[in-house]
This record gives C-alpha cells, sequence and structure tokens, in this order.
C-alpha cells in the first residue's frame, strides 16, 4: 500500500512541474526584473531632468520678464527672434534657421543616436494691451503687453532646448525647435503666423513625424497640466457683411431703404443659426463685434459695415454655418430691398490633438507632476494658428497651468491684469522636455 501511495505522489508531483500553467508562470521573474530595471532607468533621467530644471530657475524667471519688459506685436518680433537665436547658437545646436516668416526661428538639434524627428512649438509675439500691472517687469513698450503667455512659452523653449542641448549623446533621434512670430495673426494686409512658417519650410528637412506645444492656462493651477483628446481649441473665421441700401432723408424714410435697421434685423437673425438651425450639442459662437454705418442723425444710412467672428470643434458645422450665414443674409436684405456682401477674411481650423497621440503621451505628464495633477479640461472656443501644423502632422497642444488664487494670479487671457506664476517655468521645462524624449524613445523601440 505504501509504495502505492508513493508512485501516485511521485506521478502528481511530475504533471504539475510540466503543466502549461507553470511552464506559464516560470520566466515571470525574469519580466519583472526586466520592467524594475526598465523604470529604475526612466526614474534616473526623470531626476537629471528635474535637477536640470531647477539649476535654471533664476535663468528662466529673468528671460521671461526680459521678454515681458519688452514685448513685439505680431511680425514684429525682432528683439525676441534675436535673443532665441542667439541663444540657440550658443548651445551648439546642429542648425539655426533665422527669418522664417519675417522672424521666426528653426532650430535642429541632432541626438546621438539614430531615430525619428519630433518637433516642438512656441510662440513669440505679443498684444496691443497696455499693462496696468504694477510689477518690476512691467512692460517697457506703451500700449504693448505680453497678455497671453507667449513670453512664458518662448521663455520654456528655451529652457527645454538647454535641458536636451545637454544630453544629446542619449537623444534617439532629433528635435525640431519652432519660435514662431505673430500667432495672433499678422497685420492687415501681410501673411504670417503658423501657415507662413509652413509656406517657408518649418516642418521640412526634416519633417517631424509629430509636433507639442503648450500654452498657460490662468484657470489652471502652476504645478498642473490640463488636457485635451480630440478638440481642444475652436476654429475661428473673421467675416465682415456690407449691407447696402439706399440713402434718403430722416424724416423721409419711405424714399430710402435704412441699411442700418436692415443690418439690425441680420445680427438679430445670425444668432438663430445658433439657437434653431444647428444641433444644440455641437459649439458655435458667431458674435458680430462691430457695426459701423450713417454719417449725420437725420440722414438714412445707405451702407454699414459688420465684423465678427465665428467659432465652432467641428469642420461640419463650420462649413454648414456658412452656408446658413449667405442663406440668412439673402433672404433678410431681400426682404427689405437691400443687398449684402459676405466676406470670410481669415481663419484657423480646429486645434485638434491626435487622441493615440495623447493617450501615448499622459503616462509620461503623469509622471512628471502626478496623476492628480493632470486634468481633463474642457474644449475651448478661443482658436489657435498650432492647428495649422496640426494638419500636416499629429499634435498634442496642453495647458501649463499658470495661475496662483492665493496671490491674486487668475486673470483671464488677453486682459491688462494679465500675469503668471513663475513657478510654471520650471513646471513646463520638466514636462515638455520628458514629452520629447518618451515620444523619441517610443518610436525607437518600435524599430
Amino acid at each position: 500500500m505504501m509504495k502505492r501511495h508513493l508512485k501516485l505522489l511521485a506521478l502528481l508531483l511530475a504533471l504539475c512541474l510540466n503543466s502549461p500553467a507553470q511552464q506559464l508562470t516560470a520566466p515571470r521573474p525574469t519580466n519583472v526584473a526586466n520592467a524594475t530595471g526598465a523604470n529604475a532607468q526612466a526614474s534616473a533621467r526623470d531626476e537629471r531632468i528635474a535637477r536640470a530644471a531647477e539649476a535654471l530657475r533664476t535663468q528662466l524667471v529673468a528671460q521671461r520678464r526680459d521678454f515681458h519688459m519688452h514685448p513685439e506685436l505680431s511680425n514684429r518680433e525682432e528683439r525676441t527672434a534675436r535673443v532665441v537665436a542667439e541663444r540657440l547658437k550658443s548651445l551648439g545646436f546642429d542648425e539655426v534657421r533665422t527669418n522664417v516668416a519675417r522672424h521666426g526661428v528653426v532650430a535642429v538639434l541632432k541626438g546621438g543616436k539614430p531615430g525619428a524627428v519630433v518637433a516642438v512649438r512656441a510662440d513669440m509675439d505679443a498684444l496691443p494691451i497696455q499693462e496696468t500691472n504694477d510689477v518690476p517687469y512691467k512692460s517697457q513698450t506703451p500700449g504693448v503687453k505680453h497678455a497671453c503667455g507667449h513670453d512664458v512659452h518662448t521663455t520654456v523653449g528655451l529652457g527645454v532646448a538647454e535641458v536636451l542641448s545637454r544630453m544629446r549623446s542619449e537623444i534617439s533621434g532629433t528635435v525640431k525647435f519652432i519660435f514662431q512670430p505673430a500667432e495672433e495673426g499678422p497685420p492687415a494686409g501681410e501673411e504670417g503666423g503658423a501657415p507662413l512658417m509652413i509656406k517657408e519650410g518649418a516642418l521640412e528637412n526634416p519633417r517631424p513625424q509629430a509636433i507639442f506645444g503648450l500654452h498657460t492656462e490662468p484657470n489652471v493651477q502652476a504645478g498642473q497640466i490640463g488636457y485635451h483628446s480630440g478638440a481642444a481649441m475652436a476654429s475661428s473665421d473673421t467675416f465682415s457683411i456690407v449691407v447696402r441700401g439706399k440713402g434718403a432723408h430722416g424724416a423721409q424714410p419711405q424714399l430710402g431703404v435704412d441699411a442700418v435697421v436692415v443690418a439690425s434685423e441680420c445680427v438679430l437673425a445670425l444668432q438663430h443659426i445658433r439657437s434653431r438651425r444647428i444641433d444644440p450639442l455641437e459649439p458655435l459662437v458667431i458674435t458680430v463685434g462691430t457695426i459701423q454705418g450713417g454719417t449725420r442723425f437725420n440722414v438714412i444710412a445707405n451702407e454699414v459695415r459688420l465684423t465678427g467672428t465665428m467659432r465652432t470643434h467641428n469642420d461640419k458645422v463650420r462649413e454648414r454655418a456658412i452656408e446658413l450665414m449667405r442663406e440668412t443674409l439673402m433672404h433678410v436684405t431681400a426682404a427689405y430691398g437691400a443687398t449684402f456682401e459676405l466676406n470670410m477674411e481669415g481663419s484657423n481650423p480646429v486645434t485638434y490633438n491626435e487622441p493615440s497621440l495623447v493617450e501615448e503621451t499622459l503616462p509620461t505628464i503623469r509622471r512628471v507632476v502626478g496623476a492628480e495633477n493632470a486634468l481633463v479640461l474642457k474644449p475651448f472656443m478661443p482658436a489657435e494658428d498650432f492647428s495649422y501644423f496640426q494638419k500636416i502632422v499629429p499634435g498634442f497642444y496642453f495647458f501649463l497651468g499658470v495661475g496662483n488664487r492665493a496671490r491674486g494670479i487668475n486673470a483671464g487671457w488677453h486682459t491688462p491684469e494679465f500675469d503668471v506664476d513663475e513657478e510654471s517655468l520650471v513646471v513646463g521645462v520638466k514636462v515638455m522636455s520628458n514629452v520629447l524624449l518618451d515620444y523619441l524613445d517610443r518610436q525607437a523601440a518600435k524599430r
């Protein structure tokens, strides 16, 4: 009996040792060791980047304040571009190309290992807004201010350039830096911004496989990053409408066609496109911002000019809204015996973050700032010409928290009171440096 039991035990032991479950679990310790090693390597690089960014703190603050004190309007960024180019050249970049799209700078940093190409964009222009903040770095140019944070964007871009230039031997690929003028829109009659950068080859030789950018966000606290997957910022169209009637004496309106009255009806009718003609679940804004017409209190105006903007997150909605604007204006003016002319004069596409690129990048952002500080935001109705780059290569445009409620730093974009918590400069450098390096590492792993 004892021998029989021993034989059964031996048989059971042999079956267990050779079972599929045992074979599947046996290699696990090796995989765990490999994963642990990779994590440790990533953690060590994160710490190096964090230390490098922290070491730049004083320099970053000084640079941002210098840009803030010397703001330059769109297509006039001569000093800013010169500072950027000189700094990139001093860092030993492989190529620094200037005067792209007037004052743009495109620079190439080749890593020590072969790999893909990734781009990062920072805009440089300021706005025609008078500074009201009483700060040591107040704008020294009357009527011009960095009221949207482009001084932060440019400073962070230079900080990333410095950090990566010191790590180039371990970069798997190439990083292209695009410092762009005229994001706020070129002056009337001039080309500029992202469309002209693209036209003049900013995305060529070499062409990146992806592009990243960041923007200040005063409603997000310093130390946090906000993001969207898919539509992030709206398309924007600038339109002008001319309503033509027939002049007459103000006491004899029956002899004319009052362009002021017809234009007023047009303004109201255009709002019905949003409220009654487009799916209410689709974001759309049609704003008439100016009305100009008439020559005298007792003269029936024969012409009125309106200008405005249209915003949406959907290209099909945009196309349909333009059709409805023409249809509405045609019928309203015809009803009163007037005529109209509609011109769509300038536009930006929807800023669309490629969902797969967002998904791949989020682990990096969460690792750097903490998962609790990576915030999903609602899409914005303001627009960004970064969207033109995204039409050519996949892009991810995220938001750098610059607010500080405790210090009262919460004024919105394009306001005289806008300011930033400068802690965001170090955060921006850390996040973007890791985002670019991790992207190149992922591409290298696919080869």
